[in-house]
């Protein structure tokens, strides 16, 4: 029974938050707005920057929300399960399973990116990244956060603040779990770096528009359907 019990929470460690994360907030948001599918307009990326720049603020809104609660009930859930299931405490440093929670972000944001529900075909996976790092560790979050904040103050690329923010989180996490002295510190950090590359590997065409320079800054609006460069 026990056994039984481990296999259906490591099982949902990885089901729940990808189904979870395939709820599309962007393409559910834009199609009762408009009608339309946010990944035929504008740049085509079913997120958050895109539907600012496509259907507006209070659009943008909703999906901001829906965006977060994912990436937060994604964890949460997960931790509840293991918790209760297992006597488990996912969160306290000492127990040795925090890993867990950062390998449902991963699938939190793997169905966000690939959706099951909408071809595989989803978003670039930062807002859910960020809504499931809270979740974990608020203190791993908060650093990229801020380091995305900065960026964009600077540049007012959204893109070049995600990414570097990306890159940043895996030693944001391995910085705070060596603090809380959390033995499984490295697991954290490889797990956080997963998420970093994927983000980052979803910004390749962001990259060669920045290079290029021909990407858009955060204000401008794109009305236009999807955009040839994506």
């Amino acid at each position: 029974m026990e056994t039984f019990t481990y296999v259906l929470c490591f099982a949902a460690a990885v089901i729940v938050p990808y189904l979870l994360g395939s709820i599309n907030s962007a393409i559910i948001v834009t199609k009762i707005k408009s009608g339309e599918d946010i990944r035929t307009l504008g740049s085509g990326n079913a997120g958050l920057t895109n539907t600012l720049r496509t259907q507006g603020k209070i659009a943008a809104l909703f999906v901001l929300i829906g965006d977060i609660l994912k990436g937060v009930l994604s964890v949460i859930i997960v931790h509840l399960l293991f918790r209760y299931l297992l006597g488990i405490d996912t969160y306290s440093p000492e127990s040795g399973w925090t890993w867990i929670n950062y390998l449902a972000g991963i699938f939190a944001v793997l169905g966000h990116v690939f959706p099951i529900y909408y071809g595989f075909k989803g978003g670039k996976g930062i807002l859910v990244t960020f809504a499931a790092m809270l979740a974990i560790n608020w203190l791993g979050g908060v650093a990229p956060f801020v380091v995305f904040l900065i960026i964009v103050a600077i540049t007012r690329y959204v893109s070049l603040g995600s990414i570097v923010a990306a890159a940043c989180y895996p030693f944001a996490v391995l910085i705070f779990s060596k603090m809380q002295n959390d033995s499984g510190a490295w697991i954290n950090f490889g797990l956080a770096g997963i998420i970093g590359i994927l983000l980052i590997y979803m910004h390749r065409e962001n990259i060669k528009r920045l290079l290029n320079h021909t990407e858009k800054k955060l204000g401008q609006r794109s009305s236009e359907k999807k955009e040839e460069s994506t």
